[in-house]
């Protein structure tokens, strides 16, 4: 189904809100339309979007599946955003996450709503040794846009 008004609205926001901080050097997203719809728009607000890689894994997945798309990631790719799908990316932010600063842990934990973005870091030998528990949630931003 399409992207919502209120997702097109939110979609150019969260990529003013993650224009702030360090870009991706790769996104990962679903093949869902409003994932792929949510992504076009979050990258407009960038001027090199980094390149993207479409996954129908990402769709509906739960943190198993999604851990194992993340494990995937090259070598070099230090910052990678996943666009995807409740109730799955919630689950894997709060499986992820040891701790996290301030009260972050506690919001995500509460409500993850639309159009939020999570910000894990990871100190790791590489991707593939990415395991629940082994992230710090540093941020989480939930990006709205124009009325309501």
């Amino acid at each position: 189904r399409p992207l919502a008004p209120r997702g097109l609205r939110d979609a150019p926001a969260a990529g003013r809100a993650l224009a702030t901080g360090s870009l991706p050097d790769l996104a990962l997203c679903s093949t869902a339309v409003r994932a792929r719809r949510t992504w076009e728009l979050v990258s407009a607000e960038w001027a090199t979007p980094p390149p993207v890689r479409y996954d129908r894994r990402l769709y509906a997945a739960g943190v198993t599946d999604l851990l194992e798309v993340v494990r995937e990631a090259p070598a070099d790719v230090r910052t990678l955003l996943l666009v995807g799908h409740n109730p799955g990316l919630e689950e894997l932010v709060r499986a992820l996450a040891s701790d996290g600063l301030d009260d972050t842990l506690d919001r995500v934990r509460e409500k993850f709503p639309t159009c939020a973005i999570a910000v894990l870091a990871w100190h790791g030998p590489g991707w593939p040794a990415l395991a629940p528990g082994g992230a710090l949630l540093t941020s989480v931003t939930v990006a709205r846009g124009g009325k309501r």
